[in-house]
């Protein structure tokens, strides 16, 4: 039977994940696919350090032609990350002829179009389910199980950093930074996690979901979103009295007039299943027009969840599934029908402000007088003595759904008041809905 060549180009630590599977479970592989699938090369700048794995005489290598330019090799795995020079490599592993799996969601929600264009003129696939929510297979579920389905909304927990920060915020009454440094210490965040916590990394991955999804053609720096490092242990104590937790939720919601992206730190309620997700975990909640709410949960990055991903692409590539499926999605193609984006100021959603105030008459009265000249509803407040100043009071409101807009105003207003003390802490309740 003639193999099927692979050429893995970046051999870090999901890198050394991918050599592991591909090269220790050949057999099994072959038992299940039919399919001989061998790992013929290895590239990348350091092919000295010892990662810990047996490999092949002559495996490795930092010349990257040995790869593009051998008739043996039909798939290449890209997992050096970054822009470029992956952009660059990708581009040449299709130009050799060759298909391509990766794990770079960077790379998709910056350069989508050019590659995905690159591979259909070349007659190439691109595979790339690891790329969000890594050991989940999320991706292939939207693509082929829920086909038959309209996708009204999507509601995930997508940064497994960010999930684990909140999680110890809530869990041992730790502030942000000590939390920080506990992701850091276990190897869930990097020496600067602020793609993480800043909610980069969920606007890249929920940009890949929506053009799935929904078709959606938009730039995930044109996505409003908002980090989980204005969240204070504060927040997470008050959430837990209204019988609420905070996570972090990239959210997709069709509407009459358009789509509402959005990523925020998010109230939702202690019951719901995306409240339950916990620690380094990740979680996608899709609801269908005719299957209704679906939920997946898994973990979302590390070598092994991550090398699970890449190597089931692989063995995609390999059978003719993927072929199938990078026909029929179309990700990126100028004819797909695409939803309009409705402008962030025009999502609607709840809010949770968090107020520090003078303790004086007057105050609540003021603060309703502005929310409802901008038609914002309370739907609750609290008060409670603040920590800052003997003479000051912590409010906490919760809105009913109100246009974004109108929230940033309001908020802004608020903020100039003389008894205001400090700046307004401003979270979303709930998934943002998208009926204007």
């Amino acid at each position: 039977m003639q193999k099927i060549g692979v050429g893995l180009v970046g051999f870090g630590t999901i890198g050394t994940g991918v050599a592991r599977i591909l090269l220790g479970k050949r057999e099994e592989i072959f038992r299940r696919t039919g399919q001989r699938i061998e790992l013929l090369k290895i590239c990348d700048k350091d092919i000295t350090t010892d990662r810990g794995i047996d490999l092949p005489e002559g495996i490795l290598t930092d010349n990257l032609s040995e790869i593009t330019d051998n008739p043996e090799i039909s798939i290449v795995i890209e997992l050096i990350g970054g822009l470029e020079p992956a952009r660059t490599f990708v581009l040449k592993f299709l130009e050799a002829g060759k298909n391509v799996v990766t794990a770079n969601k960077a790379l998709l929600a910056n350069h989508g179009p050019e590659l995905f264009d690159a591979a259909r003129r070349r007659g190439r696939t691109i595979a790339f389910e690891a790329s969000v929510c890594g050991g989940i297979p999320i991706l292939s579920s939207i693509a082929t199980s829920l086909q038959a389905n309209r996708i009204e909304s999507i509601n995930a927990i997508v940064n497994g950093t960010s999930n684990f920060i909140l999680s110890r915020m809530e869990s041992d009454g730790a502030d942000y930074a000590d939390a920080v440094c506990q992701a850091q210490n276990l190897g869930y965040a990097e020496a600067n996690p602020s793609m993480d916590v800043d909610g980069t990394d969920a606007v890249q991955k929920l940009t890949i979901l929506a053009q799935l999804a929904f078709g959606a053609v938009a730039s995930w720096k044109e996505i409003p979103r908002t980090g989980i490092d204005s969240v204070s242990a504060v927040d997470i104590e008050f959430a837990k009295k209204l019988g609420k937790r905070i996570r972090l939720l990239a959210t997709a919601s069709r509407g009459e007039n358009g789509l509402a992206l959005k990523v925020s730190p998010t109230l939702i309620p202690e019951s719901a299943p995306l409240a339950k997700v916990r620690d380094a975990f990740n979680a996608v909640e899709i609801i269908g027009d005719f299957v209704g709410p679906v939920f997946y949960q898994g973990l979302g990055a590390g070598e092994r969840p991550t090398a699970s991903a890449v190597c089931s692409d692989v063995i995609d590539t390999a059978v003719g599934r993927t072929a199938l499926t990078f026909g029929a999605v179309r990700m990126w193609a100028a004819d797909r029908p695409a939803l309009p984006l409705l402008p962030s100021s025009e999502i609607v959603g709840g809010a949770y402000l968090r107020m520090t105030v003078r303790d004086q008459p007057g105050v609540v009265a003021e603060i309703a007088g502005i929310l409802g000249r901008h038609n914002i509803s309370i739907a609750s407040m609290l008060q409670a003595e603040a920590a800052e100043q003997s003479d000051s009071a912590c409010l906490i409101i919760l809105t009913h759904p109100a246009p974004e807009g109108a929230l940033g105003t309001a908020v802004e207003e608020l903020d100039c008041l003389e008894f205001n003390l400090a700046k307004t802490v401003r979270l979303a309740v709930g998934a943002p809905d998208t009926a204007v």
